[in-house]
């Protein structure tokens, strides 16, 4: 028998692991670090929350320190349970006592400033640096949330994400700060404005000079704001004196659209105009899709808020959306003189750059993609991935310098308030009934209501409650008309329902906008309730229950109110002196105390099935002596006992029971 041939292919998957581990342990022994190096594809990877390991090796990567660990030397730290873990909403005075203390220390909450710099420093003594200023920076807010006990919200730990932006800020002549409009106070960071007028020379080269460069505060999403709301704002930055504009990206989008679409049926209809158009007036031809402006409404397209009339608040200038020709006036009035600017050679620039920053769920890449939509002009980009800043040609006159999204940091007073401003992700949180109590206290439950097409029970003082809607009542009642149910328990699965709730809250369906400082909420907020009303009026309603109208335990969620021949409520019925039980209880009260059945008297009747065929009864005859007294509580006479015990007996003879059919019984969800 000869012997199986050698296989003269030395590669496979076992050689190919091998080679990796010897790959890997020569990088680990040149390196000179027990930290393992930074992988070159995933440099610019976004990082906003670390676990305690991955933070304390990242810091001393960024210190170039090396260190050991000692085995067998444990020690057990026991850490008090603090404020800042607690998923709980706070109370109103505590939230008044912790934003007091965020705006005394507001002036801490600072941007990672790229050190200065001179054209003589080497490529290791500028990283050096740059990796020395950012650990201090991230050390000063490791003293804010560690000493201080403060909350802060996720913010950008990669040093490399912010290098980014150190670059766009020293290409850039304008910066443009895109914020969302519900909460523009949220997603505006002071200290990058200052940052901004800090950047010295056209290059951030120390000795070049300051205060050359311009902020604009671009207030993107103002469709979902009245003209009374952005008036209100824009005397808040008036009083801040902040150049501000108010934008909407999607309003620009879908105007486009339209455009795009009345040329082409313009198109289309060209020829067949021409071969018709002798014999007719000018006077008497229909305006063509050019000649007319569209009007989003009419074409089906759905706005958050409809167009203001002609009011006081709508003429004011100030309080105009801007259209996306509009904006690029704008950039050109308030940019600086670019004869300040000089390059290497000593030229003046040609083209405003102006750079856009903000948070990346604040509609930045929509407001870039109306600006390109409205010129048609193709888009460049400089070379590398899409996480880089990118540059792009809008005119001849101008270049838009993208920046990647930013999380800034910034307070916060619980993390149910980070995950309803969209900042935490809603798919990943553990605790539901914080945010969605944050929810319920922004949003009135009449708008609730009818939005979702939901009854809404509140627990009554009868039922154990104190009649103030909670998460949990809402909860329950979205997952049941819905049909959310945790398998192999039956009961509502409230988490579900509390992520699309969530999700409809970040995304407008539910709008709630926030005033500026020393504004009354819901007084702010009041048109925007009436709107929403009048939107989803008529709207049909989803069943509160999984029980069908014909089960025996069926009970309506809006029982008749029963007065007595006067007009009034009876005395002794519970409806007369607690108005405030839920339409379930006063249900069961009315079933018991008002039945008028056997002479209007007050017994307790009930409606029976199975054996009974339906009919009503007071109580159950076992025995001879039941019969003796009638079901109106007088006693019976010899005959009228014999007539009904006669009668008992023959119902239940076998030859008078009907077939049985499978009912679906409501008991068990009553």
């Amino acid at each position: 028998m000869t012997p199986p041939k050698r296989n003269n292919n030395a590669s496979g998957l076992g050689r190919a692991i091998i080679n990796k581990q010897v790959k890997d342990s020569r990088e680990r022994n040149e390196s000179g670090l027990y930290t393992t190096d930074i992988d070159n594809s995933s440099r610019l990877k976004s990082v906003t929350q670390e676990r305690d390991l991955d933070e304390f090796l990242s810091t001393a990567t960024l210190a170039g320190l090396e260190f050991t660990a000692e085995r067998r030397n444990v020690k057990v730290v026991s850490s008090p349970s603090v404020a800042s873990h607690n998923p709980h909403l706070l109370s109103e005075e505590d939230e008044r006592s912790a934003l007091k203390k965020q705006t005394e220390n507001r002036q801490r909450l600072r941007v990672p400033r790229r050190p200065a710099w001179k054209r003589g420093l080497t490529t290791p003594q500028l990283d050096r640096q740059e990796k020395d200023a950012f650990l201090e920076w991230r050390r000063g807010l490791a003293e804010l949330q560690d000493r201080d006990k403060f909350l802060l919200t996720p913010f950008e730990r990669n040093i490399e994400v912010w290098r980014q932006l150190w670059r766009v800020l020293e290409r850039s002549h304008l910066v443009v700060q895109i914020v969302d409009a519900r909460n523009p106070l949220n997603f505006r960071c002071e200290d990058l404005e200052s940052y901004v007028l800090d950047v010295e020379g056209p290059e951030g080269e120390q000795g070049t000079g300051r205060g050359l460069r311009r902020n604009l505060l671009l207030i993107n999403k103002s469709d979902l704001l009245t003209a009374r709301q952005r008036r209100l704002w824009a005397d808040y930055f008036d009083q801040k004196s902040v150049r501000y504009a108010f934008f909407s990206a999607a309003n620009a989008t879908a105007l486009q659209e339209l455009r795009r679409e009345a040329e082409l049926a313009k198109t289309e209809q060209g020829p067949a105009d021409e071969g018709d158009s002798s014999g007719s007036d000018d006077e008497d031809d229909p305006k063509t899709p050019e000649d007319e402006v569209p009007d989003p409404h009419e074409s089906g397209l759905q706005f958050r808020l409809p167009l203001e009339e002609d009011s006081e608040d709508a003429r004011d200038p100030r309080t105009r959306v801007l259209s996306v020709l509009e904006l690029e006036d704008l950039f050109f009035r308030v940019a600086p003189d670019l004869t300040t600017f000089k390059d290497a050679t000593g030229a003046h620039p040609t083209k405003l750059v102006v750079g856009l920053v903000g948070y990346p769920n604040v509609g930045k890449s929509s407001t870039i993609n109306a600006l390109i939509g409205e010129k048609k002009v193709s888009v460049s980009s400089t070379p590398g991935k899409t996480k880089h800043f990118q540059t792009i040609n809008l005119s001849s006159t101008i270049t838009l310098c993208d920046c990647p999204g930013l999380v800034f940091p910034q307070f916060a007073t619980t993390k149910a308030s980070m995950v309803c401003d969209g900042i935490l992700p809603i798919d990943q949180m553990r605790e539901y009934t914080g945010p969605t109590t944050l929810v319920i206290k922004r949003i009135m439950k009449e708008v609730l209501e009818a939005t979702y097409g939901l009854d809404i029970q509140v627990k009554g003082v009868e039922d154990g409650g104190d009649g103030v809607l909670r998460a949990e009542d809402l909860l329950s009642t979205y997952a049941v008309a819905r049909g959310f149910s945790r398998a192999g328990q039956g009961t509502p699965d409230e988490a579900r329902a509390a992520r699309y709730i969530l999700k409809d809250y970040v995304n407008a369906k539910l709008l709630y906008c926030h005033p500026p400082t020393d504004i009354d909420p819901v007084e702010f907020n009041e048109e925007t309730r009436v709107i929403s009303l009048e939107r989803v009026a008529g709207k049909k309603r989803a069943p509160t229950t999984r029980v069908g109208k014909d089960s025996v335990t069926f009970i309506a969620s809006n029982p008749v109110p029963v007065s007595t021949a006067d007009g009034s409520a009876p005395s002794h019925s519970p409806s007369a002196s607690n108005s405030k039980g839920s339409g379930r209880v006063n249900a069961l009260d009315h079933e018991f105390f008002e039945s008028n059945a056997f002479g209007g008297e007050s017994r307790p009747f009930i409606q029976s099935g199975g054996d009974q065929n339906g009919s009503t009864f007071s109580r159950v005859r076992m025995f001879p002596h039941q019969f003796g007294i009638g079901d109106d509580g007088r006693p019976l006479s010899g005959a009228e006992v014999a007539a009904r015990m006669q009668a008992t007996q023959i119902l239940g003879k076998k030859h008078h029971k009907k077939t049985k059919t499978k009912q679906r019984s409501g008991k068990g969800f009553e």
